[in-house]
């Protein structure tokens, strides 16, 4: 078993009273953390419930709310004592949050509950509303390259990476298992088989779980195939600025519509979008936003991103969990990848060169940012000033 990063503050928040929610795109180990947390638990009045399957799903549905307390007595829960009940997948029982709110204000039981859910419309929105004061959200992404070596069992010394310089030594270690942290995404089952053609089978199945399980119960589209479509034009503009009119007409679909797949697609953890860095708030509205997938992996199954957009995209998937990101870019053309936190410019390079750290000197020191790096994939030959991606740990 291997524990996740997340791991300790989700425990820690399990002494609240308030419910714990941890949030995430399907299958990025939602489940395993829940019955990891529960095994850690000493006391025997807990339980696992699985909301995927019918017939609990109609008992949460129930407008009875007794019904679920005597549903928990059969299942051998006393019910005069603290209980801590995890509920798996909430966002398939549209009511759910009534009955937690019910069942967690009811001053004659002790319940603690943990909950799990696939979409962050319904978990940060309506669930919000109704829960207000009640819940604190945790959200669990796809392993960081980090913890991706924790699952290889590789050691590694976790460090601030803007104060690393190339290491050959370390880069020739590790860079096998960052090529295949690149190619091939952090889903735990994908990072944790071996064989290439396997790797791809599960990153299928974990995208068709995605569209017939989370977009069919979660969203109103009538036709899935147009979904499919946009997915495969979305793919080559990974790392790129949206055009909402370019990506209609390519895809067939209208310009609203490609906006509201876009927002589905960025709730449910399947793309992020990443604003312009700016002092003006109308000018960030105005600006195009860059778009990401929240996975390598599923720019591996569904088309043709080029090298260098796969690799700020996965550049991308490591800086997230370290901050705020935005990206900068002049009327001229000339961009930086990434501003963390608006004090940091992160310009993004397969192969760096001396010239490419000039000009992201120039641009950054242009808006007042006087930290600035290079993140390469592979040696340059005359220049080292740069950080190897392998290098940036959250």
């Amino acid at each position: 078993m291997f524990t996740r990063k997340i791991y300790p503050a989700v425990k820690k928040h399990l002494a609240s009273s308030q419910i714990t929610v941890i949030t995430g795109m399907r299958r990025v180990g939602k489940t395993t953390l829940v019955k990891s947390l529960l095994k850690d638990l000493r006391t025997k009045n807990k339980i696992y419930l699985d909301l995927e399957r019918l017939d609990l799903r109609e008992l949460f549905q129930t407008k009875n709310y007794d019904n679920v307390l005597n549903f928990l007595r059969q299942q051998g829960i006393n019910t005069k004592q603290k209980m801590y009940i995890a509920l798996d997948e909430i966002q398939l029982v549209p009511n759910i949050a009534s009955i937690l709110k019910y069942l967690h204000d009811n001053d004659d039981y002790q319940i603690k509950f943990i909950a799990t859910g696939s979409s962050s419309y319904y978990l940060k929105n309506l669930f919000t509303e109704s829960l207000a004061g009640r819940k604190k959200i945790f959200t669990l992404h796809t392993l960081d390259f980090g913890e991706f070596l924790t699952f290889k069992k590789i050691t590694f010394a976790p460090e601030n990476f803007l104060k690393t310089s190339f290491d050959p030594t370390e880069y020739e270690r590790l860079r096998a298992y960052y090529e295949e942290f690149i190619n091939y995404g952090g889903f735990p089952e994908v990072a944790l088989t071996e064989i290439p053609e396997e790797k791809e089978d599960l990153l299928f199945d974990i995208l068709n779980s995605y569209i017939n399980i989370d977009v069919r119960a979660l969203s109103d589209f009538k036709n899935i195939d147009n979904l499919n479509r946009l997915l495969k034009v979305l793919v080559p503009r990974v790392a790129n600025r949206l055009d909402y009119s370019k990506l209609a007409s390519l895809s067939g679909l209208n310009r609203a519509t490609v906006k509201n797949y876009l927002d589905f697609l960025e709730k449910t953890y399947f793309i992020s979008r990443v604003s312009v860095f700016t002092k003006s708030p109308d000018r960030e509205i105005v600006k195009a936003q860059k778009l990401y997938f929240e996975d390598n992996g599923f720019l591996k199954i569904l088309g043709d991103a080029n090298s260098g957009a796969i690799f700020e995209n996965a550049i991308f998937n490591q800086l997230k969990h370290l901050g705020s990101l935005q990206y900068y870019a002049r009327k001229n053309g000339l961009e930086i990848d990434f501003i963390l936190d608006q004090k940091i410019a992160l310009e993004i390079k397969e192969t760096p060169v001396n010239q490419d750290q000039k000009n992201l000197s120039n641009l950054a020191k242009n808006i007042g940012l006087n930290n600035f790096h290079l993140i390469g994939r592979f040696t340059s030959p005359k220049f080292a000033d740069f950080i190897w991606g392998g290098k940036v740990f959250a």
